[in-house]
Formats: structure tokens, sequence, C-alpha cells
């Protein structure tokens, strides 16, 4: 097996480890110290999302592997942010890494989401943002299949799906 899968697959054995031994174990919130067009209370917040949505896109938390709703879906359309509705990916960019999260290989427009350093759990990652609401969507890596190089591993929780029209 190659050297990154190897990695690949560590990575995701200690990162599911760490979710089972503390599930309550979350990572920084995703809006401290930036500001956001999209602005609400904790109390909005908690009043729009339900509470997996609130600890993933709120509190940097992270659904269970193969638990998502769209970790298998292939319908033409476009991903929305569940908080605040802003466009983030597109179907066309979507692809099967099998490391449990929807995975795509570019956001659907320059300066749509947010990219910042996260050293939590003991590695280090890219956190991805929504550029709109500061939501926490999920994490970049370097490892993608596709000629961009880029796995975007994003939570379904983090995501709203909008089919697209077949007329179009």
């Amino acid at each position: 097996m190659k050297k990154t899968n190897w990695m690949f697959l560590t990575h995701i054995l200690i990162y599911t480890l760490t979710l089972i031994l503390f599930p309550g174990c979350t990572e920084k919130e995703a809006t401290m110290k930036q500001q956001f067009p999209v602005q609400k209370s904790d109390a909005e917040w908690k009043k729009k999302l339900t509470p997996e949505q609130y600890r993933v896109l709120r509190q940097a938390g992270t659904e269970r592997p193969f638990s998502g709703i769209y970790t298998d879906n292939e319908k033409p359309g476009v991903y929305r942010c569940a908080a605040c509705g802003a466009e983030l990916f597109r179907s066309e960019s979507k692809f099967h890494s099998g490391c449990g999260w929807p995975s795509f290989d570019s956001a659907a427009k320059t300066g749509t989401v947010i990219l910042r350093p996260d050293n939590s759990l003991g590695m280090t990652r890219t956190e991805v943002l929504c550029a709109n609401c500061g939501g926490h969507l999920g994490h970049l890596f370097d490892d993608g299949p596709t000629a961009t190089g880029m796995r975007y591993c994003i939570n379904s929780e983090s995501l709203k799906f909008e089919k697209k029209d077949p007329a179009e």
C-alpha cells in the first residue's frame, strides 16, 4: 500500500478513536476573532439549527464518519451552507474519497469558503469555514485524486443540498 494511503488510514483511525473516546470534545469556535456578513447570537443559531447542526457549524464539531446524508449523494445540484444558505460546493466537484464524509475537489466559487490553520486534536490541518456566516464546514487536505489535488472533507450536517432542475 502506498505511503499516502497508510497516512490517510492512520489519520482516519486516530480521528475516529478521538471522536469515540471524547465525544464532547470540540474544536475552537469557528467565529472567534473574525467578523462575517451574517451575524446571529447563539440563541438565534440554536433556534435556526438542529442540535447536531449547531454542534458542527457553531462549535466546530464533526459528525461520525459514514453517517452523513450526503456522503453517497450523486444527484446534480448545489451544496449550500445549512446555516446561511450560501452556495459552497457543486456536484460536479464531488467525488467518493472513502473517508466517510462528502468530498469535493474545489469550492463553488473563489471566496465562498475561508481556510485557516487548525492544530486541534494533536494534528495540523486546514479548517474550512463558510465565508458568509463563519460556520465550520470541515477540513481541507492535499491528497485529492483529481487534477486539483485537493480534498475538501465536509460534514453533511453543515450542508443543505439543492437539486438541480433537469430543465436547466
